[in-house]
């Protein structure tokens, strides 16, 4: 029988970040998430902080497309290893606090696919032991030079297993069973679900939430998709984002906060709604959640039949093995290509259908247009 899990406080920083060029910006970083770690963990004394979340990239920082795009290089020049003496800082405030700092968006090489980096949500238990590691898996073509595991699917799976634990982990604690998802993995169900399939309880949702992709209202995609997300699963989930950025090519509301905390029927009881720093907090009450779950009513996994929907995944859509070992994504131009190759599969296949003008076999042509033209313009890099 397991033992009764005691209310507890999490929070969610929302932290003000600067991109990094090197070792010096990345301990700026690290010295202001600790430092709000300190004001959080003593503000909220009454009901222990069990728990913190940091947003993805939070350490490093990232660019994006058009002046100041950085090429593989300039990544793997700000790269850290995990466990590894960055890290230890953040081991240092779980030991001193007994806690649990989740995070993610952590720029990381491994020893065994050194020329490439992978974009790393970590959990970090109160011993001050990386607990869980996770290599995000829906990393957008557009966005990004990480390698994603499905980029290199075969040789990803025999360093580190490619079933649905090795690629999802949950970690089963004594505040609850914890898992990570990052940033775009929230815009679709999949990694959730298979997340709630392991049994998850709080999901930790690292997040660098771009205005331009919706924060704000009246879209705020951002809001209503990572409530659909925690609802579907009937699991916390605590999103943090970043709250202002300083880089010569953003403007300092490039990420505009947002970060929250929301409950496991889908209801927000935390919210940051500004871009500005900021951390939020909220109790956390995983005896609630599980008996939650026993009522059959309107309960999301109970009412899950599945037969039918295994023809959604029986062919694959994005193309698997993009970047095997060895052959790491170079820029954002080469990256976006296999959305291309996912756009004939979508046309060709009548699931999609060409605006007018456009016939299916041209689809993909187009895309390929748009990314020659981008880089003839110099928005792309060409390297």
């Amino acid at each position: 029988m397991p033992e009764r899990i005691e209310k507890y406080t999490a929070l969610v920083v929302q932290p003000e970040v600067s991109v990094a060029k090197n070792e010096e910006g990345i301990r700026a970083n690290l010295e202001r998430i600790t430092q709000l770690i300190d004001f959080g963990v003593g503000y909220f004394w009454e009901v222990p902080v069990r728990l913190v979340v940091l947003p993805e990239y939070f350490m490093q920082g990232v660019t994006t497309p058009g002046k100041g795009e950085d090429g593989i290089q300039q990544f793997l020049d700000k790269a850290v290893s995990i466990p590894g003496p960055e890290m230890d800082v953040l081991a240092e405030k779980a030991r001193e606090y007994g806690i649990y700092i989740a995070g993610g968006g952590v720029i990381e090489v491994t020893p065994e696919f050194p020329d490439r980096w992978f974009n790393t949500a970590f959990i970090i238990d109160p011993s001050g032991e990386i607990a869980l590691k996770y290599h995000k898996w829906h990393i957008p073509a557009t966005l990004g030079l990480g390698s994603s595991p499905h980029d290199l699917y075969d040789d990803y799976g025999k360093v580190y297993g490619n079933s649905i634990k090795d690629l999802f982990p949950v970690l089963d604690t004594e505040i609850g069973k914890l898992g990570t998802m990052t940033c775009h993995d929230g815009c679709t169900p999949e990694v959730s679900r298979a997340l709630g399939f392991n049994g998850v309880e709080v999901i930790c949702h690292p997040g660098a939430i771009q205005e331009f992709e919706g924060v704000s209202r009246p879209w705020d995609f951002w809001k209503f998709t990572r409530q659909t997300r925690a609802h579907d699963n009937m699991s916390y989930l605590l999103g943090s984002n970043w709250g202002q950025v300083n880089h010569a090519f953003y403007p300092k509301a490039f990420c505009p906060g947002g970060s929250m905390i929301i409950d496991y029927t889908g209801m927000v009881l935390r919210e940051a709604p500004y871009p500005s720093e900021q951390i939020i907090a909220a109790t956390i009450d995983i005896e609630s959640l599980r008996e939650h779950r026993t009522i059959a009513n309107h309960n999301t996994w109970i009412d899950v039949r599945t037969e039918p929907f295994r023809e959604i995944y029986a062919d694959p859509i994005y193309p698997a093995n993009r970047f095997p070992d060895g052959q790491p994504p170079r820029n954002l131009a080469a990256k976006v290509r296999g959305a291309r190759d996912a756009m004939r599969t979508l046309y060709a296949r009548g699931q999609f259908t060409p605006p007018d003008g456009f016939i299916a076999e041209e689809m993909a042509d187009l895309l390929e247009s748009r990314v020659l033209r981008a880089q003839n313009r110099g928005l792309l890099r060409k390297d």
